[in-house]
């Protein structure tokens, strides 16, 4: 381990170096000196940059890494404004300190993090995951992978299962002390602007939703299941998958939105995003069962099928909130857009289906 002072600052991509990735590796554990590297932006992140650092060392022991992958704040003004002004940057920095190595999920190995909480400057040095390939939300994720997605759902889940520790937290989101910045006038307004770009894009359907959530939006929750872990942006492109090549069968990825709540709104954020229609229809309930069964086999008792099923609809706003919101508070472009009405139109369906709109009145 690199000692006190060695510890490497904060820098964004254009400021990194052969001595401060050394310093990186050292602060996590791994005995390396870098020589040189090559960098690239991977992914397509909304609010925050990823960059993979290829590198070519003086010294490295057998678990020296070949590359590395850094997230940093997003290059683009809106986009960042939005990271810090929800806290997501402090809450997945603490993410990766304070519970990742008790989440039973599988997240990449982190070996650096660290955020300076009066500007929001942070950096997260996390191990590459190739071979695996991240997810894609306009091409949604076959059956098994939904299936393997629900077991590491339920592994989140059961890990702080009831755990009111959590309620302590002041950067995790839906905590007793965690900051609300969203508040029902600013979902209005952005619900407002979202309809006026989108216009006819936006259909019947949804805007009776919307309508609904901005009617009651911060009406007190009552939370009728245990609380838990969550991940609240529960999609393909924040999921890592293997590859014919290898790969883990599912890492999850950017935990900037972790909160404690309830954990069927991931299983329904993940469901109505991520998988046709028509397959959700005709496997809902045997992907909801598997979670189900999961959940039972780590120790998690008393939680009925009726249960999850009430909860299940109740979380199905949380996609279609999340779609509006941030199409209009991050940078657009044209893949984002597609994505996001992937995303609402998933919902709006799922909402419908489940008869959610019922507990808004």
């Amino acid at each position: 381990m690199a000692a006190a002072g060695d510890v490497p600052d904060i820098v964004r991509p254009e400021a990194v170096s052969a001595d401060w990735l050394t310093r990186v590796l050292q602060a996590g554990g791994v005995d390396a000196v870098v020589r040189g590297f090559t960098a690239k932006n991977v992914g397509t992140g909304q609010i925050g940059e990823s960059v993979r650092f290829t590198l070519d060392y003086l010294r490295a022991g057998d678990d020296a890494p070949a590359t590395l992958v850094g997230k940093f704040p997003s290059p683009g003004d809106t986009s960042r404004a939005t990271g810090v002004m929800l806290g997501n940057y402090v809450r997945e920095v603490n993410f990766y300190r304070h519970l990742a190595p008790s989440a039973l999920i599988a997240t990449p190995r982190c070996f650096f993090a660290d955020i300076d909480e009066a500007t929001h400057e942070f950096v997260l040095m996390m191990e590459d995951l190739a071979p695996a390939t991240q997810g894609d939300q306009l091409v949604g994720v076959t059956l098994a992978q939904a299936h393997a997605v629900l077991e590491e759902a339920a592994k989140l889940h059961a890990s702080h299962w009831g755990d009111d520790g959590l309620d302590d937290l002041p950067w995790l989101q839906g905590s007793k002390h965690a900051p609300s910045p969203v508040t029902k006038e600013m979902v209005t307004a952005v619900w407002a602007a979202f309809r006026a770009r989108y216009g006819d894009r936006v259909s019947a359907l949804a805007v009776e939703i919307g309508e609904a959530i901005c009617a009651t939006f911060g009406a007190p929750v009552e939370h009728l299941s245990p609380r838990c872990l969550t991940h609240n942006d529960f999609r393909p492109d924040n999921m890592m998958f293997a590859t014919p090549a290898g790969g883990r069968a599912v890492t999850v990825l950017d935990w900037q939105t972790a909160g404690y709540g309830t954990g069927a709104t991931d299983v329904a954020y993940f469901l109505g995003g991520a998988v046709p229609f028509d397959v959700r229809r005709a496997h809902e309930a045997a992907l909801l069962d598997g979670y189900l069964g999961k959940l039972k086999s780590l120790g998690v008792s008393g939680y009925t099928r009726d249960a999850l099923l009430r909860d299940y609809a109740a979380g199905s706003f949380q996609l279609f909130l999340t779609a509006f919101f941030a199409a209009v508070m991050v940078n657009q472009t044209a893949r984002g857009d597609d994505m996001f009405f992937v995303m609402l139109n998933g919902a709006a369906a799922q909402i419908d289906d489940t008869g959610a709109l019922a507990l808004l009145k």
